[in-house]
């Protein structure tokens, strides 16, 4: 009677025979795109198109985490794509803080940097608001009214790049916010609450109170066209200039036919018709920028915050 191999023995056979076990092509299972803010800003919408597009692509679930950091920003969703296998199945979709200021704050599972980037797709349409209340409407005026007056600052984070060109911005003009404080979300109830009285956030944000609130400067390199009459904060200080961006990163020694797959999604997402309304319709600036060009990017902006740091010392 025949004995039946043992699963050693087969596996012997079969690499003298030259066999080599078959590797399941990826993706296979599950991905999940972390998002490290609440739902409903422009990186989660964004994320959320190319989640839906991956899915429809390669016929594997693939959806949106989000991962608010409760007052720590975006450091705590970025840890768990940090601590993921790096293959592909946990994509970060992180903006500038996590690779240019996330190695600097002591959280040892990003120090040293553990992504690389697939590409950044987002400029953001950043902003500096107060209620349509305020005694101020300009950076100026604003700066006039602290000197005799309690302001209180609401971020999304102290060590982020937006608080930080806001602080430096103030002390640029002379004056500093009395107190601040970081939230999750800083929307149109932020400013209705009288929580605080400034708030940097994003325009998509605020687009639903957008006539009710003063706009009265925004963080990138243009102004924003739903904003033409706010100045820029590098108009107002030129050593300010920085952009605010977004793009998806994985862990570093991903599978490069693993990153082509996800690149390939996410390029065509952003670039699709749908992506391009919704940049028209927030101020946003969509696009593809790929991974050289992002890696370009992080460097420039570790210099420029660095140049920041340096002025709030």
């Amino acid at each position: 009677m025949k004995r039946a191999l043992s699963a050693a023995a087969l596996a012997s056979f079969a690499l003298v025979a030259g066999f080599t076990p078959a590797l399941a092509e990826y993706p296979e299972k599950p991905v999940s795109f972390i998002v490290p803010w609440p739902p409903g800003d422009l990186e989660d919408v964004l994320t959320r198109m190319i989640a839906d597009d991956f899915q429809a692509k390669y016929g594997v679930p693939a959806a949106v985490v989000n991962k608010p950091g409760g007052g720590g920003g975006p450091f705590p969703g970025a840890v768990e794509v940090a601590t993921a296998p790096a293959d592909g199945y946990t994509i970060g979709s992180f903006i500038i803080a996590v690779p240019v200021i996330g190695p600097q704050i002591g959280i040892p599972e990003l120090n040293p940097d553990p992504f690389e980037p697939l590409g950044v797709f987002l400029t953001y349409p950043f902003v500096i608001a107060a209620a349509g209340d305020a005694p101020y409407s300009t950076v100026e005026e604003l700066a006039a009214y602290a000197q005799d007056n309690d302001v209180a600052l609401g971020h999304f984070g102290a060590p982020l790049a937006p608080t930080q060109v806001t602080f430096a911005l103030a002390e640029a003009k002379g004056f500093a916010f009395a107190s601040d404080a970081a939230f999750d979300a800083l929307d149109c109830n932020t400013l209705a609450s009288g929580d605080v009285d400034v708030i940097n956030t994003t325009l998509q944000l605020i687009l639903p109170c957008l006539g009710d609130v003063k706009v009265l400067a925004s963080i990138g390199s243009e102004r924003i066209p739903l904003t033409p009459d706010a100045p820029t904060v590098a108009e107002l200080e030129p050593s300010l200039a920085i952009e605010l961006w977004n793009g998806l990163f994985v862990r570093t020694g991903t599978p490069e036919d693993v990153k082509a797959k996800i690149i390939a999604v996410a390029k065509e997402s952003v670039m699709s018709e749908r992506a391009q309304t919704l940049a028209k319709e927030t101020g946003a600036a969509v696009y593809w920028e790929d991974a050289e060009a992002a890696k370009a990017r992080i460097a420039r902006d570790i210099e420029t915050l660095a140049a920041i740091e340096k002025m709030l010392e």
